[in-house]
């Protein structure tokens, strides 16, 4: 009864590539089965029933997949996590198994030309592994050699050659204990998924809001008149915000969905935990459906600003926050004036939209006394993302929907406990108050130079300024762009370490040394301390702190917890006499707890508050008093020139996105059912009208190149499918595009990969061109 099905032995065959009809809403009956069979496949009936019960409740374990918080309340439904949710658990509640015998079974010259799919899918690593120079397999080795290993290269190395790396799934005290470690070796290399996804919202907020999170908790959503989902896909990628929407519009709240794909989850939402989810209709969750350009965010903003001023010249008072503007604000004159005109013909040929469609939405915008504006990575991955997102902010200050219910900015972070690791110190541009914090708390004299970001860690790849990086999590090989650059330079790294639960591509494209370390997952049970089972915290996306505890048995006695895994990689490297103490963090998890207390604002009496039943909210000034705390000490309005993305004669604009079947570089099947496309992942989605003017047609087989400051960069062997998203655009699977961003195509100011931004066209796909499509899997630059 327990028993999960073998792990697949096929790989993916593009071409059994089938495609249907998009669909019109989201979860629903549908939703249930396929969760259970995912669950049911990869860990038997008895993993998946007590892992589902105990996901996100009080007590439990969190959801390792996203970041949206759970409802405040005494009593939370049984089945409080979604479709997604449940994949993310069965991935990692798996039976099976990655032993020795496996790795010995499999030289990398047959890994590297496995799909990420085919990887992921066998199972769960049981014992560190090692492969040397030379080497042509992954071989077993201890735990103690594994540690004094990692430690002599970092000490042979010099600490800005040494790079470390985190993924969003790390809890805070694994992360607080990592940051920790490396400023302790003396750098500040810690580059973060933070850096590919929501930088720019940091970058556009602190500056603006003094916060870089945002401002608004769960319960707003009762309360707003109007709500904003911009550049986000909520059916695939935070299903439990659906939930959320169709409540708000219920009490009356009005919804516009902003995005170039009519993505089914902002058009409906079966509620399976309804009877209309499960056998009605389903609820309606956009109001409005802006079809717009990729790009064109900044200036549909623009032109909202615009359009509420001129209202706000005809009814003085209407629109403007005059008060609050004047007590919290700075620059509102400046912001009045650039917004004082617009140019239609230029802002309809930039969003794709019509003067009528914009100026009906703004009407709901000088309506509305409550606004939220929701965003995600639509908006965070171009060249002008932060912009466009101070623009958003621009809109937000106007009409004073700060620190009031029902109104805030809300970006919606993607892995679980994203947003934990930056509060804990994993940024490579820390504050001089956190730095002093640490070394009073510690006796340690942390580095003030600034560390590099993913993006800079590509480039030291590429520059073979890498001796040791170490990966906490995440599969930096395929998260990051320019991935042939990236993964030959990783080739030519002394050594790379990766903290693993299960193989991903980052193990195959390894240094000239490579280590991996399995750890324990969210749901496994940590019980190997003097003081008993421990348990940790995480910070979802509306700032409030929760513990996570697993209950299952690991699948393997082998297995060391994260913060364990710290502990014994900083003693290696630094010493029994090291002025911390890594060996009492790593027995007792309230240690750690109490550092931060000591160390990072807003926990105070950690232990004491994180026991209770809710956990505790972090404070958020704009949030809880209407408050800024900038260098200034107000909130300010930006003033933004107008910019979008216009591809070049013959190109179209090509933004990435994830499957339904998947969670990152994470592949939990190959069914995009929503989209209507299963069985294969090369394909670009492009509207009928494009194909026909550019010369191809459904289904034909292509080669793409983007065009970057006159360089290119080439993908080969996708199937072009007609579908109807905005027009000059298309859409591809992430991170199959990522070969095509080029590494200097970033946000301005947060260094952000481009991949909502390149510009790429179609060449027809010949036999010849196989081998160096076959290359390019491989990781060898093609030409």
């Amino acid at each position: 009864m327990s028993l999960s099905k073998p792990a697949p032995i096929e790989d993916i065959n593009e071409d059994q590539l089938k495609v249907g009809s998009p669909k019109t809403s989201a979860a629903g009956v549908k939703a249930v089965t396929v969760a259970l069979d995912r669950g049911l496949s990869a860990a038997g009936v008895t993993r998946t029933v007590r892992s589902l019960l105990r996901i996100n409740q009080h007590n439990g374990f969190d959801c390792p997949g996203c970041a949206w918080p759970e409802s405040i309340t005494e009593r939370r439904s049984p089945a409080e996590f979604c479709e997604n949710g449940a994949k993310a658990v069965a991935e990692e509640n798996t039976t099976r198994e990655v032993t020795p015998e496996w790795w010995a079974q499999h030289p990398i010259a047959t890994l590297e030309d496995k799909t990420e799919y085919w990887l992921g899918s066998q199972g769960r690593i049981t014992h560190p592994m090692i492969i040397r120079e030379g080497d042509t397999h992954y071989t077993p080795i201890s735990w103690a050699e594994a540690f004094s290993t990692i430690g002599d290269h970092i000490n042979k190395s010099t600490p800005d050659r040494c790079v470390f790396y985190t993924s969003g799934r790390t809890a805070n005290e694994t992360a607080f204990m990592y940051q920790l470690f490396a400023r302790s070796v003396g750098t500040n290399n810690l580059p973060d998924c933070s850096n590919m996804c929501h930088e720019s919202s940091g970058s556009a907020m602190r500056p603006t809001v003094g916060i870089g999170k945002g401002t608004v908790s769960l319960e707003d959503f009762e309360h707003s008149e109007l709500i904003f989902v911009v550049g986000q896909n909520p059916g695939t990628n935070h299903p439990r915000m659906l939930s959320a929407l169709a409540d708000a519009r219920k009490n009356g709240a009005k919804v516009v969905a902003v995005n170039p794909l009519p993505e089914a989850g902002l058009l409906g939402f079966k509620d399976p935990q309804t009877i209309g989810g499960v056998v009605g209709e389903g609820s309606t969750i956009a109001d409005h459906f802006l079809q717009i350009k990729v790009g064109g965010d900044l200036a549909l903003f623009q032109a909202f600003g615009y359009l509420l001023l001129q209202e706000e010249a005809r009814n003085p008072g209407s629109i403007v926050d005059q008060e609050f503007i004047d007590a919290q604000t700075v620059g509102f004159d400046g912001y009045r004036e650039a917004r004082a005109t617009i140019d239609w013909n230029a802002t309809e040929e930039a969003t794709g939209l019509s003067r009528l469609e914009i100026s009906t939405v703004a009407n709901l915008l000088a309506k509305s006394k409550a606004t939220i504006i929701c965003w995600a990575l639509g908006l965070t991955q171009q060249p002008h993302s932060v912009p466009t997102l101070r623009e958003i902010i621009n809109l937000l200050l106007m009409q004073g929907n700060f620190g009031k219910p029902g109104a805030g900015a809300c970006p919606v972070r993607g892995h679980s406990n994203v947003q934990g690791d930056r509060t804990m110190g994993i940024w490579e541009k820390p504050t001089e108050a956190m730095l002093e914090a640490f070394d009073k708390e510690f006796n340690i004299t942390s580095p003030r130079e600034f560390g590099v970001d993913s993006t800079e860690a590509l480039e030291r790849f590429e520059n073979d300024e890498v001796d040791v990086f170490v990966s906490m999590g995440g599969n930096f090989a395929l998260a990051n762009s320019d991935t042939e650059a990236l993964e030959a330079g990783m080739r030519r790294a002394g050594l790379t370490v990766h903290i693993s639960t299960k193989p991903n591509r980052s193990h195959v494209v390894h240094g000239r040394t490579s280590i991996i370390l399995p750890t324990l997952g969210r749901t496994d049970r940590d019980d190997k301390h003097p003081n008993g089972p421990q348990f940790l915290t995480v910070e979802d996306s509306m700032s409030v702190i929760k513990s996570t505890q697993g209950r299952l048995k690991p699948v393997s006695e082998h297995l060391l917890a994260e913060p364990v895994i710290v502990a014994r990689m900083a003693i290696a490297t630094l010493g029994e006499d090291h002025p911390v103490d890594w060996k009492a963090m790593a027995e007792d998890y309230d240690v750690i707890r109490d550092h931060i207390a000591n160390t990072i604002p807003g926990f105070e009496d950690f232990n004491l508050r994180v026991r209770g039943k809710n956990g505790f909210v972090l404070p958020n000034p704009p949030r809880d008093s209407r408050t800024f705390a900038t260098d200034i000490g107000k909130a300010r309005f930006s003033v933004s020139p107008f910019e979008y993305l216009a591809a070049p004669e013959g190109h179209l604009i090509l933004q990435t996105m994830r499957s339904h079947d998947q969670y990152n570089t994470t592949f939990y099947g190959l069914d995009d059912r929503y989209r209507g496309i299963s069985n294969g992942r090369r394909v670009i989605l492009v509207h009928p009208e494009d194909l026909e003017a550019m010369g191809f047609k459904d289904r034909d087989l292509v080669d793409v190149i983007s065009t970057f400051k006159g360089t290119e960069r080439r993908a080969n062997k996708f199937r072009l499918v007609a579908y109807p998203t905005a027009k000059g655009c298309a859409a591809a699977y992430y991170p199959e595009a990522n070969a095509l961003v080029h590494r200097e195509l970033v946000a301005r100011e947060s260094n952000t990969p481009g991949f909502k931004a390149m510009m790429v066209r179609f060449v027809p796909h010949e036999q010849s061109a196989d081998k160096r499509y076959d290359e390019t899997r491989s990781g060898a630059h093609s030409a």
